[in-house]
């Protein structure tokens, strides 16, 4: 059996860091967003069972330059500072000012897209030290907008260290900041962040099923705020 690679990861364990990143999120991003465009943010009573100090995975649809962004500001505070966000390392680590901001607000870490495996084993390694992570479980953003199937990789990582899924729909980031788009829609376009119940594998449940269900919370989590036929 190859031995998995152990991975510096103070940074992202960081007190001092994640402070930081709390105080940006506050001064900096949120008001932002909020100013740019109109957030309505649902299901913060299904966050109470998540604690600061625990591993968890969020996961969410992924359509939008905003998705991080809006996740970042929509969790609390105690959630929110040690989050890191999983990133493609052939994309945002191989220059250094798309790294540093990426680092600084959203403590990303880098993930292999390319076949090398040079970041082996630092998800696992994160969520062993108790790092909470967010992973985009389609892989890339949709072009369309409409939700993509899921990579059975989140699932995987559930399993095998048992650590609870908080499933995330965001509705209308397509529609405010499409990919292509060199800028957002003017007008302050609303848009819903909606928590699910953070989700555990059942005993004896495989990965693609415990996928599927992921998939099929999202989507349920999505249509409940689908814009009406004419609304903005």
């Amino acid at each position: 059996m190859t031995e998995v690679k152990k991975h510096h990861t103070r940074r992202y364990r960081s007190p001092a860091r994640g402070v930081f990143r709390s105080a940006a999120h506050l001064l900096l991003l949120k008001p932002l967003l909020w100013t740019v465009l109109r957030i309505h943010v649902h299901g913060r009573q299904n966050l109470k069972s998540l604690r600061n100090n625990q591993a968890f995975i969020v996961i969410a649809n992924h359509s939008s330059h905003f998705d991080a962004p809006l996740i970042a500001g929509a969790l609390p505070r105690r959630l929110s500072g040690r989050l890191a966000a999983a990133a493609a390392a052939d994309y945002f680590f191989k220059k250094w000012y798309k790294m540093l901001p990426t680092r600084a607000f959203f403590n990303v870490f880098p993930v292999d897209r390319d076949g090398s495996k040079t970041y082996k084993g630092l998800t696992g390694q994160l969520l062993n030290e108790k790092v909470p992570i967010l992973i985009m479980p389609e892989g890339s953003r949709s072009r369309s907008g409409t939700l993509g199937d899921f990579k059975p990789g989140t699932a995987a990582l559930s399993i095998k260290h048992q650590v609870p899924v908080l499933p995330i729909a965001l509705i209308g980031a397509h529609e405010a900041w499409p990919p292509g788009a060199k800028i957002w829609r003017p007008g302050r376009p609303t848009v819903h962040v909606n928590f699910g119940q953070p989700l555990m594998p059942k005993p004896d449940e495989s990965v693609e099923q415990f996928n599927q269900r992921l998939r099929d919370t999202v989507v349920k989590l999505y249509n409940k705020f689908i814009p009406k036929k004419g609304e903005k």
